[in-house]
């Protein structure tokens, strides 16, 4: 086993160890993937500034998201197919991050179900949603996150239709895996992968399968979201949902401060700056770009959080300092989950903290609370 020291690490094992078309899946972005590459690029342009001399006993990097304790201000977002990446994979990622203290978030579009999170966690995790054509099956699937304990409920705004993933498309992405000659070539280099799916019933949709009628293909994502995900979507809609919901509510994709106001005036608990990880709109700004800006506007009155781009601990503290009071990591997860399994998944947790934690004391602070913007240099970072 080779020794694993970043998040990088992670990433190229599970390159070597999950199917061409999973990892692809994960790792790659809309278009010509401008967006996808500058949510790391920009984080990286960000110079911190060192301190010395400074007591650095004692720190802590917990904080709050939504009102609840979390050992590290990071979430783990919701990520399609995850249990393609790793047989199993939802169930093993939300148990790491249960044992290490921090959300796990479900996706509507994972191979793991709801129910199958509640079997095998003990704490409340949350559910992440989006809006569909078929509102019963919505209000069913809201019930079913009640009723396995979900702690907060994620609406994602910015998948009302599916942006154009070359790499998808090419590789005729579906969950299972059609038998093809080329898929057959590839996963005969995956034997891991392909043991550990033969040990497990979890191969489709499991969110949806028997739960949602209507739906012509259920193996593809490109189908599903083509037939079912409503392009309608609107704020009437979001208050449809948050008054089924009655619980804490996340609206995520937000990239515009015209939509921040929006979504403070749905009375929403807290909103994710995202650009879904540069899969949507192609050309879009990075998340930590379009950050400032919100904050600024409505960070007084809600709890604004990012994602994209997210690489390591440092990309945490830079974005706290900013003024996110929270972020989710998506392929920092599934990789570590398809290097490694849950112990991945908690290997990039750990990462994450230790490279917060001491990049903390090396800006002078033991306290991630009293954090700001002067640990920043000036001009290297977004403006309001």
């Amino acid at each position: 086993m080779p020794v694993i020291t970043c998040i990088e690490d992670l990433r190229v094992l599970a390159q070597k160890r999950v199917p061409r078309m999973f990892y692809d899946y994960a790792d790659s972005g809309s278009w010509t993937e401008s967006t996808y590459r500058a949510n790391s690029a920009d984080f990286q342009a960000i110079k911190l500034r060192q301190r010395v001399a400074v007591n650095m006993e004692n720190r802590s990097c917990a904080s709050t998201m939504v009102g609840q304790a979390v050992k590290m201000p990071v979430a783990i977002a919701p990520v399609g197919l995850t249990g393609m990446q790793h047989a199993d994979g939802e169930i093993l990622a939300a148990r790491a991050a249960e044992k290490f203290g921090v959300p796990f978030t479900l996706s509507t579009m994972s191979i793991c179900s709801i129910e199958d999170i509640a079997e095998h966690t003990s704490a409340p995790f949350w559910f992440q949603l989006y809006m569909m054509r078929d509102r019963e099956a919505m209000a069913r699937m809201i019930e079913r996150a009640r009723a396995a304990r979900c702690s907060a409920l994620v609406l994602t705004l910015d998948l009302q239709v599916i942006g154009q993933r070359h790499k998808d498309l090419k590789n005729g992405l579906t969950a299972p895996p059609r038998p093809t000659l080329r898929n057959l070539i590839n996963l005969a280099g995956k034997p891991r992968w392909c043991l550990g799916m033969a040990g497990t019933r979890r191969h489709t949709f499991r969110n949806l399968v028997g739960h949602v009628k209507g739906v012509s293909d259920m193996r593809s994502l490109a189908a599903w979201t083509n037939e079912q995900f409503d392009p309608r979507l609107s704020w009437a809609d979001v208050a449809w949902v948050k008054e089924r919901w009655g619980g804490k509510l996340i609206l995520k994709g937000i990239m515009d401060v015209e939509d921040a106001e929006l979504a403070v005036a749905s009375g929403a608990d807290a909103i994710v700056v995202s650009n879904h990880g540069g899969r949507q709109l192609d050309g879009a700004p990075s998340s930590i770009q379009a950050l400032p800006a919100i904050v600024a506007a409505v960070g007084s009155r809600i709890e604004v959080w990012m994602d994209g781009g997210i690489r390591g601990g440092q990309d945490v503290l830079k974005a706290w300092a900013l003024g996110a009071r929270g972020t989710m990591i998506g392929r920092a997860m599934v990789y570590g989950l398809g290097a490694m399994g849950e112990a991945g998944v908690t290997r990039a947790l750990e990462i994450l903290y230790k490279e917060l934690d001491v990049t903390m004391a090396f800006c002078g602070h033991t306290q991630l609370t009293n954090v700001g913007q002067d640990i920043l240099l000036p001009g290297t970072f977004p403006q309001a």
